[in-house]
């Protein structure tokens, strides 16, 4: 190689290990001029710029040109000081000792020496496995990809995992779960749980300290690394610059990453391309707010697991208002708090009274319109159809239907509800409810029926 190409090797170790606007500060306008007798002569455009490159980069420098150029080799400066007559004068640069001596003078003299870190505490709650990260449509995929992590961390396609959701959807109680399956089936790997915010407080206290090479030592030796909150990074641009470099040297030694955000890559503001376009290169999986069966499935766990008794309508009316999965936890202990300490009965008083301490509740409004329509698309038929004076089976099961539930959830008159359901009379209502009533209580299939349209009416 030419000298000219073992400069633009060495250009690219140190653009890796420092900020890209000090790249550009400080070493692009660097020009190599000769390399002779182990001698490398570089111009530089000024004796202020000689002084800081001296002062602030000889140890990156020269390491870096021990390693490309070989050991023993001289740095010598060209330094202009008249740019019109062509004038420069030559200085030699600061001695530096070699690799093997600087590990005796420092722990981490330099990135090429690495202390190795012995088994470190992964910070995880051990609390938030996969056993209690209740599975539904709105997490199904996050949650396969993640089981498939913890079983072979760094192994799988999904690298990085980019878990996205609003708050409280669950996006840390499965990046822990993540962490504790790895852990339970490698317990030879580092994995480290780390929120952006101590992130952020280890990365100033490391810059202020002038320590940052250990900072980045220390998490490039971690096998799974979890940072909770990344959106938090927004417009951090040292911050960044230190989560691009241990990005990149974990992904390309096969490391795992899971990272969790309150929205995509493609939303995330004040970020650098180049961070963001990682961030895209294994799977970005979105968490949606839990359904209403997915609460009520979170529920039913937590109260088999806690061994508690909450009869059935209570179950409903959190799983009805209570949308965020940290709060349904919240919701429970209150309950049996306030049921231990006053003696009280768990029943829909209490309920209401600590549900709307914790969340703000929005009465949803159900018309007969909204019944009736959603019966009609229930069963697919058009509401035209349903509203007409034919008398086939299932257009009158449709109607009844629509009438029971009108009767059940709205204020309305029977004369109000047979006239906004094909202008029927009171007496028609009253019939339709009592046959529906009385088939609910023979017919196994029709109730559930009946149950599942009431169930999406409170969604």
């Amino acid at each position: 190689m030419s000298y000219k190409e073992l400069w633009s090797k060495c250009l690219d170790i140190i653009k890796d290990n420092i900020s890209e606007t000090t790249f550009n500060t400080w070493f692009v306008p660097i020009v190599p001029l000769k390399y002779e007798n182990k001698e490398f002569t570089i111009q530089v455009p000024s004796q202020f710029f000689y002084e800081i490159i001296e002062d602030q980069f000889i140890g990156l420098l020269r390491m870096t040109l021990y390693r490309v150029f070989g050991e023993g080799t001289k740095l010598m400066y060209s330094v202009m000081i008249d740019t019109t007559s062509n004038t420069d004068v030559v200085y030699p640069g600061k001695e530096v000792p070699a690799t093997n001596k600087v590990a005796k003078q420092e722990e981490i003299a330099t990135p090429f020496q690495r202390k190795v870190i012995q088994d470190i505490d992964p910070n995880l709650n051990l609390n938030y496995t996969f056993d209690n990260f209740i599975e539904g449509t709105t997490n199904k995929l996050a949650r396969t990809a993640g089981l498939s992590i913890g079983e072979n961390p760094g192994k799988t396609i999904f690298n990085p995992l980019f878990l996205h959701g609003d708050s409280g959807v669950g996006k840390t109680h499965l990046a822990h779960a993540i962490g504790n399956l790895a852990k339970t089936k490698h317990p030879e790997k580092k994995i480290l749980y780390v929120s952006a915010n101590l992130f952020q407080q280890q990365y100033t206290t490391a810059s202020c300290n002038n320590d940052r090479n250990n900072f980045l030592n220390f998490y490039q030796q971690i096998d799974v690394l979890i940072i909770d909150d990344i959106h938090e990074f927004a417009s951090k641009t040292g911050t960044q610059d230190a989560v691009f470099h241990i990005f990149n040297y974990l992904h390309q030694a096969g490391k795992q990453l899971v990272l969790t955000s309150d929205r995509s890559p493609v939303l995330l503001q004040g970020f650098e391309n180049r961070l963001l376009s990682r961030f895209r290169w294994g799977l970005a999986a979105e968490i949606e707010k839990p359904s209403y069966e997915l609460r009520k499935s979170i529920l039913a766990t937590k109260i088999i697991n806690d061994g508690l008794q909450i009869p059935e309508n209570v179950v409903d009316y959190i799983a009805e208002n209570v949308k965020e999965n940290r709060d349904l936890e919240g919701v429970l202990i209150s309950i049996l708090a306030h049921s231990t300490l006053t003696s009280k009965e768990i029943d829909m008083d209490l309920a209401e009274n600590v549900v709307a301490k914790i969340v703000n509740i929005t009465p949803k409004t159900i018309s007969i319109e909204s019944i009736r329509d959603l019966v009609c698309e229930y069963f697919n038929l058009s509401v035209d159809t349903v509203m007409s004076k034919q008398r086939k089976h299932e257009l009158v099961q449709a109607r009844q239907i629509a009438m029971y539930l009108s009767k059940q959830h709205t204020k309305q008159s029977l004369s109000n509800i047979g006239l906004n359901i094909g202008k029927r009379d009171h007496a028609t209502v009253l019939h339709a409810c009592k046959v529906v009533a009385d088939q609910m209580e023979i017919d196994k299939s029709f109730r559930l029926t009946v149950k599942e349209i009431e169930d999406r009416l409170k969604k």
